[in-house]
């Protein structure tokens, strides 16, 4: 019998008690037979099991003891908010101590960081909200939820001993159980009373095998089907194990090698399974559900957390075993992945909420650090569920990470662990060799480098002895592994051959970009402390002393020129190895950053700096050698090195550090030595020498550019000064000199900059604060982005020989600004700014541009480009000019800042008086200045001339200084000169054009009056033939009636866009089609996401008033001939058909191609139809008006569709009624074969896909559809014009006019080709009981002629006949649609009042309120049927202007003033449209009460407002940041766990949906598709529109295969936008762009944008579009 839980407390070993409780209860409610839901199992746990162990806890009922501890404690001032994967987190880039400080959305939406520069970024997962740290955050540690409060430990008597025990029972038991091993058997304690024979074959997730490869074995394994082994399968990956079979040990054993022999048929590896007794996994699932107890209890009270962290570290009583939580830590890598989270979690929760805890956490995390990260290699999850992944909560902690270093020195620690990692690939010589390397293993240790990046965020403003001690141990075990990598991977020249197998080199540079900010970091740590500065040094000069790497393979020589000797070791990087990896060397160099001269003094006397520059001059060779293609047989692999070596993402630490140290051994060295040193070591000493030469072509030019990279870098050791330490610098000014050099190639958006900009170890580039001074922005238009433009002022500063710019970048920097000065006027020199001076330090360096052998170097490249023989001088000569014009333009220009700023006699540089001797050394010739004024006469260098001649001005100017003389009347006179030439050349030139242009005026004046016949005769493209017109212009702009105007003959010749022959449009003669795309379209919806109806008595001609699905026809206007047409697409679908993945651009199966010239999506083709010329004899019209009256005409029109419907009735009668009536009849117009089949081939077209249904041309729906198209495309135009608020005319683009003339005109020669017996069926279908529309009106117009048809006799109506026609039909379906206006009124006072005085008393009071209140809004129920009927008129008027081409009055060309009246002379109607009630009203009124008594249409009419709305897409929030706030709310209708979804926006109806999750599938035509798929059938007939809102991104989907994505029309400050979040910058809505998307949807051009933008895209795995 079991132990109440009250009286637990009272037994003597309470503990045992409890146990023996849990072990009694858990296999009665896990793992049994018949297996119950989750929520009955929640429910029995609750009851039975956790509901007992509170009452214990509490020592009462738990509400009450609940209730009483929340009394008396605060909450925690730290959020802890555990972030899942993608989940969006922020950062403040104002107020963070570095980038791994992050806020959740609530706390971030409620703290002062919003108001700053903040980052938004999706989380990996594994991190916590740091709200209420006090060390993560510089201001504003707290939101408004977590402000500091008194945390209140637990008062209750008892409580807190009763928590310890409890909590030391179970986490116990959950420990033992998640690390027990044993799959048959549990502890001894935990043995059941009977032990049941039933097992579970279970499977765990790994990540070798794909959804698809688990679902195919579960199938062939266990025996079930494909949904079953689905969700299996999602469960295992979400879970990481799942029981597949339960059963006896046999058929479990079964099950696994089945598994297991059919997961290796597919992969090498095979799935891992396990069988475990029943009973241990009722315990495991326990131990499991008490995680998130665990949780809900510590979150009660501060206290019950702090008894927990006691418990988890607290030593075992055991001596061999560690605390719970560190067994917990070494087993991570064995456990499967929900229960990694489960420790995860309560980590997060418990250990890093409270700051002593934590601490001691970190030492035992510490403790363990190697032995974890060992186990994370040889894992195969990811580091976000890994243990290891807690680092950055510890490390990244100021005061604890210091703590760390003294206490555990965890950097050695750190540096220790790589090192055993990488042991395994040292060589003989001690050096890292990764060639074939596990680049998954390799990726997990370089993972390590963060953490030692973590420790090092924070430099201490304040040192101990202890932290020296311990910071430079660590320091020197980081040295270690430095001098692992000083050399490695050397490479050889190859000869001969081409190398035969690639190198690896991307594991040596991945671990270089790894150290790259850690070696900056060590640098400023050891730069806060001058102690610690100096003994790092010598740590660093000792280290690299005892590399060996590449060594000198012979003895020292010595080296003549110039009088000079140089003593050194022969080296020759093309023929020696060499490495580009040179850590140490650079490492020593850093130094410098930091006041490295200190450290200079120190050492001077006892340093080699020969060797000190040996190294990196060797790798500045290697890049110079690589560039004269002398490597070319090594293969990519050297080239790619070399690239990065350059690049910005390692140049910092690899190429700078290089030019530093070259620099710092030229302030110290000899510079006639150190320059010797460089001709040694580019293999040029004997060709300055004069003791080599060679005819050999490839060799002399690798001898050119060997030249040329020489003496760039002598200009970069000279003139590149902008590094702190080596001048008066600061890291401002080194940051605004890249960036205008960035602007000075071309402008540039701010992305681009960041990319081309060095980061920090803070991924910052500090942009934000140097751009504003050195260039202006310029907002973005509709597309594109915002540039920056480099100012005016900062021009100046640009160095054509900028170190940090690439071959190509340096080409394009020169011709923008070469061609920037010619625009202005001026010459092409570009000419240097003035470096700073150096630091005292290294002032001696300037010493190199006067020295012996620079002269030397300079005389001999002159002497060269002057001899002109065809022996030396190449074309790569040219290009040498340049940088020896450079170096001696920067020797002038440091001798002129001396003379300038001191006496002539204090000056000892005398770079201008050795270039003008002919005397250097030993040798006579001529002087450097006599060369350089000679070149000034090469035709082959007018490139050069400008900066030739500037310098000679330099020498003037220099000299004039040395001489005191001014040196202002000597220059002026060569620029004037330049100046007046340049101006006199520019004068001749224009003369010379205009001449021209005179010239070619004449001409064509000539051939015009020699060709005037030719003119003559051109046929025209539209010219039009006015005929009869009446003399009243009233008339002619009168579209309908016996009034309306003539139709003028229009000829129109138009050209093939593929033969490019032109042809006139008629009748007879062959078609001439238009490319059109016909679609289904939502556009006009008053009912969005509503689903019509499948039955099959729905008549499409009569669409319902909320139209809810319309058929839209668009053309992009272009004319082809049919059979040219035909032609094209046969050739497409033969050549398109084997293109990959051509189903995503173009579906072929239902008729689509793309446009030849525009490439716009198409489906089909409209036929064009001549419009025929047509004058109306206006005497005959108005004799039969007066015959024809409207009663007359509704009499003839009933009785011809009674006869048409009576069977038995003949045909006399009605002939007899229509003869009567004067109404004459005229035989049709007939058209070529051609036009007849392409007028079939749109109308199926139409019809296929406006019902959905297949070809069917004989279908008696095919002409209604086509009447169907054309009503609701001129809807949709008329929406999109009064939308932009455009005139009805002049303001369609050419192809929407063209194409809704050929539809309209299309349209109506339906019923000249279709059967005659379904046109009259239309015209003459009873039950006209809808509401009326255009719809109505276009079907009425063009079904009516058929009545005038018999079966032997082909008749249309007259002209007087139609006008009449029109006339009528447009007047009752005009007044129908007033009645439609004020019977969908809301307001029935409006209504009411407006009728006679029949009603009482209080309706005659309400009507006359209305009245008095109409006067002062002006809301009159006149003024709503105006503005209610208005839309109606506009589209009827659009109809009959393509119907009848009559031009419309100029009023209707603007909106304003006349308009209506316009509109209405227009139609034929009365300016007061309400006359039209007066004039028939005995008429009308029978007809409309029928009508408005119909109840079919009081339901139609039910809830409808005229005006219709017109659909705009969603409002968007003016902040992204709110829709992220949106989204982080969002949950998964279909879903309760808490795993990554992708919350996705309808722009269409601001419906949020779960998108790419199995859990919001749905079925859709009998195929499994998507969320948003699903959604866009519903809500845009199979068209979408969605914002991804956690990646930022659109997507447009047209069909269930085809969609793309889509920039958001949200952008950064900088005009950008940020796909995926990647840059993080906090974004705004920019209204152009969300007006350019609503644009896009309400010109139903989003198919044709997919279709553009999949055409220039080439995918090689297409995306499962209808999965979205």
């Amino acid at each position: 019998m079991t132990i109440s839980p009250l009286s637990w407390r009272d037994a003597a070993d309470c503990g045992a008690e409890m146990l023996r409780f849990v072990v009694e209860q858990v296999p009665q409610i896990y793992c049994l037979e018949v297996e119950s839901n989750s929520q009955e199992e929640e429910e029995v746990v609750q009851s039975r099991l956790l509901q007992p162990l509170e009452c214990f806890l509490f020592g009462e009922d738990p509400q009450a003891g609940l209730e009483k501890l929340q009394q008396g404690s605060a909450s925690s001032q730290l959020c802890g908010r555990v972030f899942k994967e993608g989940e969006t987190v922020y950062s403040c880039r104002d107020c963070a101590i570095d980038p791994t400080c992050v806020l959740c959305m609530d706390c971030f939406q409620d703290s002062v960081h919003k108001g700053h520069r903040y980052k938004m970024h999706a989380s990996s997962g594994g991190g916590f909200c740091d709200c209420g740290d006090l060390e993560a955050w510089k201001t504003g540690p707290c939101c408004s939820k977590h402000d500091p409060g008194a945390a209140t430990a637990m008062e209750t008597p008892g409580l807190r001993e009763r928590a310890q025990k409890l909590f030391q029972v179970l986490l116990r038991y959950a420990t033992d159980l998640l690390v027990w091993e044993e799959s048959y058997e549990l502890a001894a304690e935990l043995q059941p009373r009977v032990k049941e024979d039933t097992y579970y074959c279970v499977l765990y997730n790994d990540e070798h095998h794909s959804y698809d490869h688990v679902i195919y074995t579960l199938q062939r394994s266990v025996q079930c089907d494909h949904s079953e082994a689905h969700t299996h399968t999602a469960l295992i990956d979400k879970e990481g194990r799942r029981a597949v079979k339960r059963g006896k040990l046999q058929s479990c054993q079964q099950a696994k090698d089945l598994i297991r022999s059919h997961s290796e048929h597919i992969s090498l590896q095979p799935l891992r399974v396990e069988i475990l007794h029943s009973a241990v996994m009722a315990h495991q699932s326990f131990a499991m559900r008490l995680g998130s107890w665990f949780q809900q209890i510590i979150g009660y009270s501060v206290g019950f957390r702090q008894v927990f962290c006691q418990v988890a570290l607290e030593p075992s009583s055991e001596g061999d075993q560690p605390s719970l939580i560190s067994r917990l830590m070494l087993h991570d890598s064995r456990l499967y992945k929900g229960a990694r989270k489960f420790i995860h979690e309560l980590i997060f929760c418990s250990l890093l909420m409270e700051t002593e805890y934590k601490r001691r956490f970190a030492i035992e995390f510490t403790k363990h650090y190697k032995q974890l990260q060992k186990d994370y290699t040889l894992d195969d999850h990811e580091r976000s569920i890994s243990i290891t992944a807690l680092s950055v909560q510890i490390f990244t902690v100021p005061t604890l990470a210091r703590q760390l270093i003294e206490e555990g020195n965890v950097i050695k620690v750190i540096v220790d662990t790589v090192m055993e990692l990488l042991s395994e690939h040292l060589d003989a010589n001690h050096r890292f060799h990764f060639q074939g390397y596990n680049s998954d293993k390799f990726f997990r240790i370089q993972v390590i480098f963060h953490d030692l990046r973590y420790i090092l965020i924070s430099k201490p403003s304040v040192w101990t002895e202890e932290l020296r001690t311990q910071f430079l141990e660590g320091f020197r075990v980081f040295l270690g592994l430095l001098h692992c990598m000083q050399g490695m991977e050397e490479v050889k020249r190859q000869f001969g051959q081409h190398i035969e197998v690639e190198p690896e080199w991307e594991a040596g540079f991945s671990i270089q970009r790894q150290l790259r900010h850690i070696l900056v970091m060590f640098q400023d740590w050891c730069s806060s402390d001058e102690t610690v500065l100096l003994l790092s040094f010598k740590e660093c000069h000792r280290a690299l002393m005892r590399c060996n790497n590449q060594p000198f393979q012979s003895e020292a020589t010595d080296y003549y020129m110039c009088k000079h000797i140089l003593h050194v070791s022969p080296y020759k990087v093309s023929q020696e190895p060499v490495s580009i990896h040179l850590p140490i060397s650079r490492a020593l160099a850093g130094e410098e950053n930091h006041t490295v001269h200190r450290a200079v003094y120190v050492l001077q006397e006892s340093c080699d700096f020969t060797w000190f520059a040996e190294h990196p001059l060797r790798c500045v060779v290697l890049a110079a050698q690589v560039s004269a293609e002398m490597w070319r047989r090594n293969g990519l692999s050297l080239v790619s090195q070399v690239y990065y070596y350059h690049n910005v993402k390692c140049r910092d630490e690899m190429f700078d550090k290089d030019v530093i140290m070259l620099q710092i051994a030229a302030s110290t060295m000899d510079p006639n030595h150190f320059i010797m040193l460089i001709l040694q070591r580019f293999e040029l000493f004997d060709v300055f020498n004069g003791s080599l030469a060679s005819k050999d072509q490839e060799l002399l030019k690798q001898w050119n550019r060997l030249t040329e990279e020489m003496l760039y870098l002598l200009i970069i050791i000279v003139g590149e000064r902008y590094v702190p330490g080596i001048s008066h610098v600061t890291k401002e000014d080194v940051m605004m000199r890249e960036v205008i050099h960035l602007l000075c190639i071309q402008p540039m958006a701010h992305s681009s900059l960041v990319k081309g900009l060095p980061e920090n170890e803070s991924h910052e580039t500090g942009l934000e604060t140097v751009i504003p001074k050195v260039a202006t922005f310029k907002k973005p238009g509709v597309s594109g982005h915002g540039l920056y433009e480099v100012k005016k002022e900062c021009l100046p500063e640009f160095n054509p020989f900028f170190f940090h710019y690439s071959k190509s970048q340096h080409s394009k920097a020169e011709d923008a600004q070469k061609k920037r000065r010619t625009q202005e006027g001026n010459d092409k020199a570009l000419r240097p700014p003035v470096p700073p001076p150096f630091c005292p330090a290294f002032s001696s360096i300037v010493r190199l541009l006067c020295c012996d052998i620079l002269i030397h170097i300079l005389r001999r490249l002159l002497q060269r480009a002057v001899e002109d023989r065809a022996t030396y001088w190449t074309e790569a000569m040219i290009q040498r000019v340049p940088f020896a014009s450079l170096a001696l333009f920067l020797g002038l220009l440091e001798e002129k800042a001396q003379l300038e700023a001191s006496t002539v006699e204090q000056v000892s540089f005398d770079f201008s008086l050795k270039a003008r001797s002919e005397l250097i050394g030993s040798e006579h010739g001529k002087s450097v200045f006599h060369l350089l004024s000679k070149m000034t006469a090469l035709p082959s260098l007018e490139a050069q001339k400008d900066m030739i001649k500037w310098t000679l001005q330099m020498f003037e100017m220099v000299k004039c200084l040395r001489e005191k003389s001014s040196p202002a009347a000597s220059m002026s006179i060569v620029p004037d000169k330049d100046k007046a030439e340049r101006k006199r050349k520019a004068e001749a030139a224009k003369l010379h054009r205009q001449k021209i242009m005179a010239q070619m005026s004449a001409m064509q004046k000539n051939f015009i009056e020699s060709h005037k016949m030719l003119y003559d005769n051109m046929p025209e493209k539209s010219l039009i033939i006015y005929s009869s017109l009446p003399s009243s212009t009233s008339k002619l702009c009168v579209a309908v009636g016996p009034q309306r105007g003539s139709t003028p003959a229009e000829r129109e010749v138009l050209t093939c866009i593929l033969c490019q022959e032109e042809q006139e449009v008629q009748a007879r003669s062959p078609a001439m089609v238009l490319t059109a795309c016909v679609q289904r379209s939502t556009v006009l919806t008053q009912c969005r996401g509503k689903t019509l109806a499948n039955n099959e008595t729905l008549y499409p001609l009569f669409m319902p008033p909320d139209l809810a699905v319309g058929t839209h026809t668009g053309s992009c206007g272009h004319v082809m001939h049919a059979t040219c047409w035909q032609k094209y697409f046969e050739a497409v679908q033969n050549t398109t058909r084997n293109r990959l993945h051509t189903e995503l651009i173009i579906d072929l199966e239902n008729g689509e191609y793309m446009c030849p010239l525009c490439k716009s999506l198409c489906n089909t083709v409209v036929p064009l139809i001549p419009l025929e010329p047509l004058t109306l004899n206006y005497e005959n019209a108005e004799l039969v008006g007066q015959l024809l009256t409207l009663p007359r005409w509704i009499q003839i029109l009933s009785a011809r569709i009674k006869g048409l419907k009576s069977v038995t009735q003949g045909p006399g009668k009605d002939s007899c009624v229509i003869s009567q009536s004067n109404l004459s009849g005229e035989s049709p117009v007939k058209y070529s074969d051609s036009i007849a089949e392409m007028l079939v081939v749109c109308a199926t077209t139409v019809h296929r896909v406006g019902l959905q249904t297949g070809p069917n041309e004989l279908c008696p729906a095919v002409p209604v559809m086509s009447w169907n198209t054309c009503a609701f495309t001129i809807q949709a135009i008329e929406n999109l014009l009064q939308e932009e608020d455009k005139t009805l005319f002049c303001s369609l683009q050419n192809r929407q006019l063209a194409g809704l003339k050929a539809v309209v005109q299309f349209s109506a020669t339906q019923r000249l080709k279709s059967s005659q017996a379904v046109i009259q069926k239309s015209s003459t279908r009873s039950g006209y009981n809808q509401p009326f529309s255009v719809c109505c009106q276009v079907g009425l117009v063009l079904a009516i002629p058929a009545l005038y048809q018999e079966e032997a006799v082909d008749l249309q109506p007259s002209a007087v006949s139609s006008a009449y026609n029109h006339l009528y039909i447009l007047h009752l379906v005009t007044m129908a649609h007033m009645v439609q206006v004020l019977l969908s009124s809301t307001d029935d006072t409006a209504v009411s009042g407006g009728e006679e005085g029949e009603e009482g008393e209080a309706e005659r009071a309400a009507a006359e309120l209305y009245a008095a209140v109409s006067q002062c809004t002006g809301g009159s129920v006149a003024d709503r049927v105006r503005r209610g009927v208005m839309p109606f008129l506009r589209c009827a008027a659009l109809f009959f202007n393509c119907l009848t081409g009559v031009p419309p009055p100029e009023e209707l060309s603007s909106t304003t003033g006349r308009y209506f009246r316009a509109l209405c002379s227009y139609l034929a109607l009365p300016c007061d449209v309400f006359q039209l009630f007066q004039e028939h009203r005995g008429t009308v009124s029978p007809l409309l009460q029928r009508w408005c008594g119909h109840p079919a249409v009081t339901k139609a009419l039910k809830g409808e407002i005229y005006p219709r709305k017109r659909n705009r897409l969603i409002e968007l929030p003016e902040d992204y940041s709110a829709l992220l706030n949106r989204a982080s709310h969002f949950q998964c209708p279909n879903s309760t766990d808490d795993e990554r979804k992708h919350p996705t926006l309808c722009l269409f109806c601001g419906t949020i949906l779960c998108s790419q999750s199995t859990c919001c599938h749905s079925q859709l035509d009998g195929e499994e598709v998507g969320a948003c798929t699903a959604h866009a059938a519903t809500c845009g007939a199979g068209v979408g529109m969605f914002l991804r809102i956690r990646e930022c991104e659109m997507v447009l989907m047209a069909s269930k295969t085809r969609g793309s994505t889509y920039p958001a029309p949200y952008l950064d400050d900088y005009g950008e936008t940020d796909p995926q979040l990647g840059r993080g910058n906090p974004l705004h809505l920019c209204p152009e762009r969300y007006r350019k998307l609503h644009q896009l949807w309400q010109q139903h051009c989003i198919l044709e944008e997919i279709a553009r933008s999949l055409e220039v895209v080439n995918v090689m795995f297409a995306f499962e579009w209808q999965m979205l």
